[in-house]
């Protein structure tokens, strides 16, 4: 039945309508004002009420569905769940593919970059032999919060010929479990409240809203242009629906690869400033030095950089490097304690072997050269499409012709044998998927077979689908 008496009052609660009326919800089933399995008002009665637009209601009761709070019956209204709520989270970062590659034979995978070996696995072999070596009292003992500091010391190396090399010591950095664990230390470091806001980019890496739900926060998402966010769109999400904490990757977004010109960073830096905005800056897919102002450099009162070994030299050693506003290094290190106490010890001995040898450096930039190679090769093959690449970047961004969608387009190629991630994969949620997939280097795969797969996507894009479903 319909419980037509329930008229939250948002007046009394802050924020947007939309959050309001979530945290209303939240009260009334705790409270027993809304008991397991009362049917709500529809969305156009309850708008009427309470005097919002639908869009409002329909927005509040899409979260609190997510949240477990709510059921959605198709063609019978939305209810109370009578369902206990449902612990963790509830999906991978990424879809997985109707079928595995390791299981199949003459599969390539080009959904995320595959890291050539350019001498990643003997110089990691070299390491841990000289880390055993060394094992001693050390290694009997919790990793504390001060006893990395002799690699947080060799990390400053990962950061030499970038512009805030020299505005950083290693105080400044916080060591974590690859770049996704340092996006939540992040996230666990600055949000506060019931339910804070973080703004995204309206395509964007998934690690972000996987990261912001699991610390409870809402996503907002920020249209992009051809330099990446659009600083006025930023302005106006924040004055709509606030916020706390704002991700961006001005060097190389992801997926689109663009990246933004000084003008686009100074002004994003503004607006930031303006709404007292904390800044992650995901730096984690690492294109060639630009020689651009990072916007740690240009906010080192406000940006969390982040970084890993993971797109380079290993993404299996787990090893990420943030680099924390002025002075908040150390609580950036206790929020990493509380989580996970340190890294261990075996890790952070080999990584400190593997940057002072200067062996990590040059292991970076051999395999940046190799998916420089790799990268080319696609370029000159898709020939007239509508690309978006960097040099030396690992992925590119392929804007579909007249006839394909993204997601139509990705199934046809994994029946060919290809697995590529369609745009839907990196919307937030209510965005919109334009018609595009990105194609990652498979440096891992024979040379022969990487081009084989991508002259399949060629002859794919030349045959779009003749029938239009009506």
């Amino acid at each position: 039945m319909t419980d037509t008496s329930w008229k939250p009052d948002l007046a009394v609660q802050a924020g947007p309508k939309y959050l309001a009326l979530v945290r209303a919800l939240r009260d009334g089933v705790r409270r027993g004002d809304l008991a397991p399995g009362v049917r709500l008002p529809t969305v156009r009665d309850l708008a009427w009420k309470l005097g919002v637009t639908p869009g409002t209601v329909a927005r509040a009761y899409q979260i609190a569905t997510q949240e477990g709070l709510l059921e959605a019956a198709v063609g019978r209204g939305t209810f109370v769940s009578t369902q206990s709520r449902r612990l963790g989270p509830t999906e991978p970062l990424y879809r997985q593919p109707l079928m595995d590659p390791d299981d199949h034979d003459g599969i390539v995978d080009l959904r995320s970059p595959q890291l050539p070996d350019v001498g990643q696995t003997a110089a990691l072999a070299r390491a841990m032999a000289e880390a055993a070596e060394g094992i001693g009292r050390q290694y009997l003992e919790y990793p504390g919060l001060r006893r990395d500091r002799y690699c947080r010391e060799a990390a400053l190396e990962w950061f030499s010929g970038c512009t805030m090399a020299s505005m950083i010591d290693a105080d400044d950095l916080v060591l974590t479990h690859g770049g996704q664990n340092g996006i939540n230390i992040v996230l666990q470091c600055c949000l506060r409240g019931d339910r804070p806001v973080v703004l995204c980019e309206e395509l964007a890496y998934p690690g972000f809203r996987h990261a912001a739900r699991l610390n409870r926060a809402e996503v907002v998402p920020v249209a992009l242009d051809e330099e990446g966010m659009i600083p006025a769109a930023l302005d106006a999400a924040c004055r709509r629906h606030g916020g706390q904490v704002v991700c961006v990757t001005p060097d190389a977004q992801n997926p689109t690869a663009a990246q933004m010109g000084p003008e686009r960073r100074r002004a994003i830096v503004e607006v930031a400033r303006k709404h007292d905005l904390q800044i992650i800056e995901d730096d984690c897919y690492t294109a060639p030095v630009s020689g651009l102002d990072s916007l740690r450099a240009l906010a080192p009162e406000r940006c969390w950089h982040v970084t890993s070994l993971s797109k380079t030299i290993s993404a299996g050693m787990r090893f990420g490097i943030v680099v924390a506003p002025e002075g908040m290094g150390e609580a950036g290190r206790l929020t990493a304690q509380h989580s996970f106490f340190g890294l261990p010890r075996p890790v952070t001995d080999i990584v400190t072997r593997l940057l002072i040898s200067g062996e990590a450096m040059a292991l970076r930039h051999a395999a940046q050269e190799v998916m420089g190679r790799r990268l080319q090769m696609v370029v000159q093959a898709l020939g007239d499409q509508d690309i978006s690449w960097q040099p030396g970047l690992s992925f590119l961004w392929l804007r579909l012709p007249l006839g394909w969608r993204g997601s139509t387009f990705a199934r046809v190629a994994e029946a060919e044998g290809v697995l590529l991630r369609s745009a839907d994969e990196y919307v937030l949620q209510d965005g919109h998927a334009p018609n595009a997939v990105r194609i990652a280097m498979a440096g891992g795969v024979p040379e022969e077979r990487f081009q084989r797969a991508i002259g399949r996507l060629v002859r794919i894009l030349e045959n779009p689908p003749g029938d239009i479903p009506v």
